[in-house]
Parts: structure tokens; sequence; C-alpha cells
């Protein structure tokens, strides 16, 4: 065997094994008794098909509104988080804005977005604002912002500095050479970021109402602490089809971007 092959299944031996050893170490320190997990599953299985199923669609209609708040929630977060973070984004690029001190600082802000989890947020915002869809909205905006801001200033950064490089030498201005150069390379990423940041808000609103921030999952806990499972079970499997349904959509609109 080559000695560059020993030396390659040597290190993956050792990241292996590196793997293995947190995995086991995770367990010791969290208690995790795998056999009961093993031996519970077949009881939440009957636990399951004898009280979720059948679906009971008998009150879809009082559902639909519930559905539209959801979408809409998630599209209008989107919405504004798209233009929110096109600024931020602009403004942590190094292609796009020389003052070190603002990237720094917009920077220390998406950072402190992103790294909080929307729950979280939500959960904060329920005690400023009360139980309401507001809620759900404002915490959706913050989360996709902090996300969106981020991937839009890598996507800046990554696009090919000899086109604008061009534009330059010829006597563009720095405004000419974002519109007509970096702008035009910029708006595949853009969209295909934003679709995928809707898709993650579709799930992300229908889970916030579980935290009281509106939306169809304060249905599903209703529904849940009042042991309707059957009613239960029907709107889970709305919202499961609404997020296929997004996906599709979304990569359609993907597949024609490329």
């Amino acid at each position: 065997m080559p000695e560059i092959v020993k030396k390659e299944l040597l290190n993956k031996g050792k990241i292996a094994g590196f793997l293995l050893g947190l995995f086991l170490l995770a367990n010791l320190y969290m208690k995790v008794n795998l056999i009961e997990i093993l031996s519970g599953f077949p009881a939440f299985v009957q636990f399951f098909l004898s009280r979720f199923l059948p679906p009971d669609f008998s009150t879809l209609a009082s559902v639909l509104p519930a559905v539209a708040d959801t979408v809409l929630f998630a599209l209008f977060a989107t919405y504004i988080s798209t233009i929110l973070s096109l600024v931020c984004g602009l403004l942590i690029s190094k292609r796009t804005c020389p003052l070190a001190g603002v990237r720094l600082a917009i920077r220390a802000v998406i950072s402190f977005l992103r790294n909080v989890p929307v729950l979280i947020w939500a959960s904060l915002l329920v005690y400023a604002f009360g139980v309401g869809e507001i809620v759900g909205l404002i915490a959706l905006i913050f989360a996709t912002l902090g996300f969106l801001a981020r991937s839009y200033s890598d996507s800046i950064n990554e696009i090919d500095q000899g086109k604008l490089d061009a534009l330059k030498s010829v006597g563009a201005t720095s405004g000419q050479m974002i519109v007509h150069g970096l702008f035009p390379m910029f708006v595949p990423a853009l969209i295909n970021w934003t679709l995928y940041s809707f898709e993650i808000n579709i799930r992300a609103s229908a889970i916030l109402g579980m935290v009281g921030a509106g939306g169809i999952g304060v249905l599903i806990q209703t529904s849940i602490r009042l042991f309707k499972y059957h009613q239960a079970c029907a709107i889970i499997i709305l919202v499961v089809m609404i997020v296929l349904a997004t996906e599709f959509v979304t990569n359609k609109i993907r597949s024609h971007v490329r």
C-alpha cells in the first residue's frame, strides 16, 4: 500500500476515533440509555397510531385563516429582512464598504442576531409585547436578518474581482461598479438565499405558535392540550403539505434562476 494512502487512512481513523470518543463522552455525561429509548419507541408508535389516527379534517375550514397567517408571516418577514439584509450585507462586505469600523460594528450586530435562535427571540418578545402575531413577525425578522445579511456579504465577497477591475480600468465610479458589475453577478445568489430563507420561515412560523407567537402553531398546541389529537394530526398534515408545496415552488424558481 502506498505511503500516502496509509497516511490518509490513518488521518481518517484518527478523526473517526475522535468523533466516536466525543459521542461516548456525551452519552456518559447525559446518562443516555439507548436501550430505554429503543424499548420505549414501540409504545410511542402505538400511542401515535391509536390517538392521532385517523386525522380529523372536519374543522379544516376554521384552520385556514391561521394557515394564511402563517404563510403571510413568513412572506412579510422575508420581504422586510431581504431589504434590511441587503443594506447590511453591502456594509459588511469589503468589496462595497471600505470603512473598517462600520463593517465591524454592523457585523457584530448581525452576528448577535444570527446566534440567537428564533424561538428564544419569540420567548423574549412575548414578555415585551404579549401574546400575538406581532411577536412572531418580529422574531422572524430578527432571525432572518442575521442569516441573510451574513449570506449576502459572503456571496458578495465571492464575486470575481476581475470583472470589477475591468470596469474600474475604463473609468467606472464605485456606484457604477456596484450597479453594473457587482449586482448582476450577485442577483442569482440573492434570489437563492432569499428563497431558502422563505422556506425556513414557513417552518419557523408554524413552530412559533408553540410559544404564543401566533400562527398555526397555536392551533396545534391548543388541540394537543385539549387532547384533540385527531384534529392536531390533521393540522400537522396540513403544515407538512404547506412546507412541501413551498419547497416545490421555490425549487422551480431556482431552476429558472440558474
